[in-house]
């Protein structure tokens, strides 16, 4: 399994960066690669992805989310398994430092892309994308505020 960590620093408030995230359908705005997600309940997403054109689907569950703070998946079907959180640190008043921490294990041809660095390239330009989404947009588009606990 390999695991991926990149921060970056958006000029927004951490409730905007975390409630921006929470809109996981907005994804293929600035995710490489994901082509649609949507959203079945407050728990469960169901993603279609097409890397190397490669096309999958894949489902995730939220196993933990704490307003402002985290949230944390798990992959539930698919050929790749993967489970990650995003953190979100409040800076300042206008400021956020999102980290994304994953832990991917590819299977196929991304095998071959993670050992030449291309998942991790991929996340990076996402986190980057994700700044310069947030930046130019100056605010969230909806939110999501709930709590989910590990175990519920």
């Amino acid at each position: 399994m390999s695991r991926v960590k990149e921060a970056v620093e958006v000029e927004v408030p951490v409730h905007t960066a975390y409630n921006q995230w929470t809109q996981f359908e907005e994804f293929p705005q600035f995710m490489e690669g994901v082509e649609e997600v949507r959203q079945i309940d407050d728990r469960h997403n169901h993603w279609t992805t097409k890397v190397g054109g490669v096309k999958r689907e894949f489902d995730t569950e939220i196993v933990d989310q704490l307003p402002d703070e985290r949230i944390t998946w798990r992959t539930t079907t698919g050929d790749t398994k993967q489970k990650g959180t995003v953190h979100f640190e409040r800076l300042d008043d206008t400021h956020t430092r999102v980290e994304l921490v994953m832990d991917i294990e590819p299977s196929g041809i991304e095998k071959a892309g993670d050992m030449l660095g291309m998942i991790d390239r991929r996340v990076k330009g996402d986190m980057r994308r994700f700044k310069e989404y947030m930046e130019k947009r100056g605010g969230e588009s909806g939110a999501w505020r709930g709590r989910i606990r590990p175990g519920e």
